[in-house]
């Protein structure tokens, strides 16, 4: 079992930054990649970023290429995803997941890959 919570969601103005943190805990951290996706309402949950084991790899959907990173920690078990230049469209809950498939590259885009989930944080940007 593995146990993720987010942290760092809120209401920010449009232009603003926001930095999520999701908390793992219950496996070893580096045996699994992790994952960012957000659903907003009225809208299938969809892909946001991915960060494989070590944080050799990572991937990123295209409407938040260029204005966010995520990145890893893996002595304090944690995952990031720094989003800046926000925009009200990406207003969603934000969720992270954990992917325990084999492989040390792996950054899945599907939510089908991944195994565990958050509760998700609520990122509001105003215009």
């Amino acid at each position: 079992q593995v146990q993720l919570v987010e942290s760092g969601g809120g209401l920010v103005q449009a232009g603003g930054s926001l930095r999520l943190s999701c908390a793992a805990s219950g496996r070893t951290f580096s045996n699994y990649a992790m994952g960012w996706f957000r659903q907003a309402p009225g809208k299938e949950r969809e892909f946001v970023a991915a960060i494989s084991r070590f944080g050799g790899s990572t991937n990123y959907a295209d409407s938040v290429k260029g204005r966010s990173t995520i990145s890893r920690d893996n002595a304090k078990n944690t995952v990031y995803l720094q989003m800046n230049s926000l925009k009200p469209e990406d207003t969603a809950v934000y969720y992270c997941a954990a992917d325990l498939r084999p492989g040390s590259l792996n950054t899945g885009v599907s939510a089908t890959e991944y195994d565990y989930w958050g509760q998700g944080t609520q990122v509001t940007v105003s215009s």
